[in-house]
């Protein structure tokens, strides 16, 4: 089955190639330019799905993990702090005072 379609990409190959050389030089180099944007057009389409799908999972974990730094400093600050009204007081403020 493989040997098959690999034998028939062969030959299509072949013929394409016979076809090119049997063509005119300017018509020839025309249908390089066609065949070289096109290309150029494919792979530029793939690279930017692929940096579009890298781009996804890599924002998902990012988004994921600045969620989780935020979270514990959140909890860090509320740790150790006092509240007296609308004014937080942490506990490295409240050291006893020197005498004058």
């Amino acid at each position: 089955m493989t040997e098959t379609i690999f034998a028939t990409l062969g030959v299509l190959v072949c013929v394409a190639l016979l076809i090119h050389m049997a063509l005119p030089p300017a018509r020839r180099q025309r249908v390089n330019a066609t065949a070289w944007r096109a290309w150029h057009a494919c792979r530029r389409l793939g690279l930017r799905a692929w940096y579009g799908l890298l781009q996804l999972r890599h924002g998902r974990a990012a988004r994921k993990d600045a969620a989780q730094v935020a979270d514990e400093a959140i909890r860090r600050a509320r740790g150790d702090v006092t509240r007296d009204g609308n004014v937080y007081k942490p506990k490295s403020f409240r050291r006893p005072r020197k005498p004058h």
